[in-house]
């Protein structure tokens, strides 16, 4: 009897470590909200859909209490989830998030490669003063040697104290100034995918508190994720700020992307 491969919603409703807006904390339930409606259904772009090719499951928001504990009840979440055979897929929340998903990821299989879409680098060594900001997520997982490959992907704010991190950490930033598909390299496994919404352009995705002209379409960023080879062991979405989505629509394409993440990780999971 065939397995079906097993993908787990895990929410993070976080949103204390933003460095402007609230509003994050909102987006596990707004996501969910537009994946399960009655609007769509679960059919992927690759001809996969869930319930049939491939298991997508749901954990629940954990219960965060926007204090530093947080972050090990995430880490504790992650690996539990890959202890009971699921691949990861966690729902932001802002960016911070993403450190303690990928240390649950790592302690299971090691370093990963990580692409990571976003309009800003979140490479600050602290940001106003608070190391654990949504600004500084992949500072701290690149100093703790949590991935051994860091791909950047439609960057289009980078200061010259993020320019100075880059370097130091080894990070390859593909910016916006000169992108395509094309040039983005199909990374090795074990593969770790993080998408921030204010990576693609505001006319497609306006609910989020930094939006950034100039950015991604979704038809880019479903390019870039379509040549990817390598078995994905965990993912995140975030920074959906409901507050500011207009009808919904920042939520409907996060849902997409859970479903073409989800079928991704299906389609290129070990055999």
């Amino acid at each position: 009897m065939n397995v079906l491969p097993v993908i787990e919603l895990i929410g993070l409703p976080s949103d204390v470590n933003s460095s402007f807006e609230r509003g994050p904390a909102e987006a596990p339930s707004a996501i969910r909200s537009a994946l399960w409606s009655d609007r769509g259904n679960l059919a992927c772009e690759d001809g996969q859909e869930a319930g049939i090719d491939f298991e997508l499951r749901d954990r629940g928001d954990l219960p965060l209490r926007e204090t530093a504990d947080d972050d090990a009840m995430t880490t504790a979440a992650v690996e539990a989830s890959i202890a009971d055979g699921a691949i990861p897929l966690a729902l932001g929340g802002d960016h911070a998030m993403t450190c303690p998903v990928v240390r649950g990821v790592h302690a299971a299989h090691g370093p990963v490669a990580i692409l990571h879409f976003d309009a800003h680098p979140d490479l600050y060594d602290d940001f106003a003063g608070n190391p654990r900001s949504h600004a500084s997520p992949f500072a701290r997982i690149m100093e703790a040697g949590l991935a051994r490959q860091l791909v950047q992907v439609g960057i289009r704010t980078l200061t010259a104290h993020c320019r100075a991190q880059a370097k130091r950490f080894g990070v390859e930033i593909i910016s916006m100034a000169d992108f395509a598909p094309a040039v983005v390299p199909v990374l090795d496994g074990p593969l770790y995918i993080s998408i921030d919404l204010d990576g693609i352009d505001p006319a497609e995705a306006p609910g989020v508190s930094h939006p950034e002209p100039g950015g991604l379409t979704v038809r880019e960023v479903l390019a870039v994720l379509r040549r990817q080879t390598a078995p994905i062991v965990g993912a995140d979405i975030v920074e959906l700020n409901p507050r500011l989505d207009q009808n919904g629509r920042t939520a409907i394409l996060a849902a997409k992307l859970v479903r073409e993440l989800a079928s991704l990780m299906a389609r290129n999971k070990p055999a």
